[in-house]
């Protein structure tokens, strides 16, 4: 008698499986950014709109130039809170604007052409530009993940 249990249970648990992948929604693969190719974009030139939307509840917008496994690069426009990131180290080539920036425990100042390198871990941006807004190239390695933006006090 406990061999019939035994497999009518089998039975019962796979008809419910089955019954359960048909009524649960199939996870949609996400858009990414589209595959490396040889080309030129030109940053300096583009203007707000076509590097994005803001990114809700900052005054940055931000577009994915090159997405690779080893990193990203990125084109940003504006500023965002003071925050940092556990498991990406960030690098910023400054393009336009000067004022002061969050880095670890200090604010400095910079300018179109610095080089900011961010180890992962850092307290980083909460910038107040007094020239233009800030545009800067930025280049995580590995790639961020999307819950890896930690605020900072």
């Amino acid at each position: 008698m406990r061999p019939t249990l035994l497999h009518a249970g089998f039975a019962g648990a796979f008809l419910a499986g089955l019954l359960a992948a048909r009524l649960v929604p199939q996870a949609e693969a996400q858009s990414g950014p589209p595959p490396m190719t040889p080309r030129i974009v030109n940053v300096m030139t583009m203007t707000d709109e076509e590097i994005g939307p803001l990114v809700p509840n900052t005054d940055l917008r931000s577009r994915l130039l090159v997405a690779t496994p080893e990193g990203t690069i990125a084109v940003q426009s504006g500023n965002v809170f003071r925050h940092y990131h556990a498991d990406a180290n960030e690098i910023q080539l400054i393009l336009d604007g000067a004022g002061s920036f969050w880095l670890g425990d200090r604010e400095v100042q910079i300018k179109a052409g610095d080089l900011i390198v961010i180890p992962k871990g850092t307290i980083h941006a909460g910038s107040r530009a007094t020239t233009g807004r800030f545009r800067a190239i930025a280049i995580k390695l590995p790639p961020q993940r999307p819950d890896d933006t930690h605020a900072a006090p």
